[in-house]
């Protein structure tokens, strides 16, 4: 099964689509030697995807009127309204 992950952030899609392959090569160090940030995250979100078929990620406009994408920000916001 082929699974579309839409995303308003171009550091997420830019990150699984084109940075993720090279970081785990240089031992999760950015391309100035740098460590990625929130490696955890992005080994966690490494582990989701890699057991799956096919995983392609898109970039959206936030707040553009995308159905998806607005439900996505109204529960973040919910989540972060229940943490406090």
């Amino acid at each position: 099964m082929h699974i579309e992950v839409y995303a308003d952030s171009t550091y997420v899609v830019d990150g699984m689509n084109s940075w993720m392959k090279n970081w785990i090569k240089n031992n999760w160090r950015k391309s100035k030697k740098k460590p990625v940030e929130n490696k955890e995250l992005w080994m966690e979100l490494n582990e989701l995807v890699k057991n799956q078929a096919s995983v392609t990620f898109f970039k959206v406009k936030g707040h553009s009127g995308n159905e998806g994408n607005e439900k996505a920000d109204e529960l973040a916001n919910q989540a972060m309204d229940e943490l406090e």
